[in-house]
């Protein structure tokens, strides 16, 4: 079964204004912006935990904080998921960085899985 996440990648938070947003995460919260991709995307670091702040381009979960999960093969995850009761809402497609997917676990809680490109 390849549905084993190899780690936590990031907490995915849908923002309005990322410039806003990560002023707010940074300067007030005080968190170390690790990477920004425009104004679509940026990755904080939280102690170890990667806080992902996603323009509405790039809100793949919707308006839903959810947990990104890496794992080996984004196809083969969902295929394993689904089969134990995990509902698909977006099917694994391409992103700028990643493949992914978005599905929902069976008490209706979003998680997105990532790979490499």
């Amino acid at each position: 079964m390849s549905a084993h996440a190899q780690k936590l990648g990031n907490v995915l938070i849908p923002v309005d204004d990322l410039d806003k947003a990560v002023t707010f995460y940074s300067e007030v919260l005080g968190l170390k912006v690790k990477f920004r991709d425009g104004d679509r995307f940026a990755a904080l670091d939280a102690g170890g935990v990667t806080i992902a702040l996603a323009a509405p381009e790039e809100q793949v979960a919707g308006a839903a904080t959810a947990p990104s999960y890496k794992v080996g093969d984004v196809a083969e995850a969902v295929r394993d998921l689904t089969a134990a009761g995990a509902e698909v809402v977006v099917p694994a497609e391409a992103g700028p960085h990643e493949i992914r997917a978005v599905l929902r676990d069976p008490s209706g809680n979003l998680f997105v899985l990532y790979s490499a490109l």
